[in-house]
């Protein structure tokens, strides 16, 4: 596999890691008020979540797709369109969890970020699909063609 193929397929795995995260976060703010024993904080978790996976599996999306823009690869593509439906479907989820979280703990960011990765994974699902329209051009033998 290239280069672009191996970004493209960290990146799902990025994609994967993040919404899992989220989901994480949130079942875990419904339950821990079953039984309370400590504070939480989870606007600094979702901020730690954001910067180790979220803004990642983005930015390697948008390198794989700018290392693969001349020639397509469907592969490429492929795996930049599973993270883009893998993020809207988890967000989709992670937004029904967040009306069962205890009103005390919803912040900004428990609101926000299933949202604004919703609103995100269209655009990356858009950008693996313009992989799959580009066609391969011929490769050029330097030698011959001067």
């Amino acid at each position: 596999m290239a280069v672009e193929q191996w970004i493209a397929a960290a990146s799902l795995g990025m994609f994967i890691l993040f919404t899992g995260q989220i989901i994480a976060i949130d079942n875990f703010l419904v339950n821990v008020y079953k039984n309370p024993t400590y504070d939480v904080d989870p606007s600094d978790q979702i901020r730690e979540f954001l910067s180790i996976s979220g803004g990642p599996a983005l930015i390697l999306a948008g390198s794989s797709f700018l290392l693969a823009r001349k020639y397509g690869s469907r592969l490429c593509g492929s795996l930049i369109i599973a993270g883009g439906i893998i993020t809207l479907v988890g967000m989709n989820y992670a937004n029904t969890i967040v009306p069962h979280i205890p009103p005390a703990e919803v912040t900004q960011e428990v609101k926000l970020v299933p949202t604004v990765f919703m609103g995100v994974s269209i655009p990356v699902i858009i950008v693996g699909g313009l992989l799959f329209r580009l066609k391969p051009k011929p490769k050029r033998d330097y030698v011959f063609d001067r």
